[in-house]
């Protein structure tokens, strides 16, 4: 039996505090929102009860921003995408965004399974005005458990209308780009934080969270498989490869604490959910 399950979550600015009501249909809901940075972020979790994904599934996730909110959502663990042997398992999340609006996507990393048929789609619309920061963090079978890699594909999408694609697919099978030097030269994970916007980012905007990634990639274990770079005037992606999910996330957590005052004047914070 397959599950469908979907969400719609809209953020919106009421006085001083940014508000998240949302709606749903199956097993896919927001568990909690809270204000733990005061009435102008609002943070919601996002949990999905049956714990992962087999042939079949489909979650669909749909966001919207009002103008002048403020919204983060996360997940309390990973999201799994478990063996398929036969139709793919999906994940598709719409994100709009109005002038003037905030949004941090944080959800945690995703996992394949070895034999999973894995379709993971993010798709932006941002306002002139809106400004978007998110990661996508995908991690290949389970080194630690030796449960490797070795069968299946994962279908990625990553989407700013009008300004950035990025689709890819990952067969197992494909060995040039699994172990190659210019494919995933052997790593089990590989992950990305961008900061999108709905318009051109100024030049020395776009420079100052270079620097700022730049300073923070530099000293890190993984400096020789991370980079920071912008893909177009609106996008500001860092991207890196690791052999497991722990220190690849670790750097992007840094690299936000670092972006997040630069963005918009607020404290490094990580959800509460991240430090239990």
């Amino acid at each position: 039996m397959s599950w469908h399950a979907s969400l719609r979550l809209d953020y919106a600015r009421e006085g001083s505090r940014s508000v998240a009501r949302f709606a749903h249909d199956g097993p896919l809901r927001i568990l909690q929102s809270m204000w733990p940075e005061g009435d102008a972020v609002c943070h919601s979790v996002l949990v999905h009860p049956p714990g992962g994904l087999v042939g079949g599934d489909t979650l669909q996730v749909e966001v919207s921003a009002a103008p002048g909110s403020h919204g983060l959502v996360t997940t309390p663990g990973a999201s799994r995408f478990y063996r398929s042997e036969g139709e793919a398992a999906v994940q598709d999340v719409r994100i709009r965004m109005d002038a003037g609006a905030r949004l941090e996507w944080l959800p945690l990393e995703a996992l394949y399974y070895s034999g999973c048929r894995a379709e993971n789609r993010l798709r932006m619309d941002l306002a002139p005005g809106a400004e978007l920061l998110g990661w996508d963090i995908a991690a290949l079978g389970l080194p630690q458990a030796e449960q490797p890699f070795v069968r299946g594909s994962v279908l990625q999408h990553l989407e700013l209308q009008g300004a950035w694609l990025e689709r890819g697919r990952i067969a197992a099978d494909d060995a040039r780009l699994m172990d190659g030097p210019l494919g995933l030269a052997g790593h089990r994970c590989l992950a990305s934080l961008f900061l999108v916007a709905g318009e051109d980012l100024p030049r020395p905007r776009r420079d100052m969270l270079l620097d700022a990634a730049r300073a923070v990639i530099e000293p890190h274990a993984l400096v020789a498989s991370a980079g920071a770079t912008a893909p177009g005037p609106r996008v500001v992606v860092v991207r890196v490869l690791a052999p497991l999910v722990e220190p690849a996330l670790q750097l992007l957590k840094a690299v936000r604490r670092a972006w997040r005052p630069l963005l918009w004047q607020l404290p490094a914070a990580e959800p509460r959910g991240w430090i239990l």
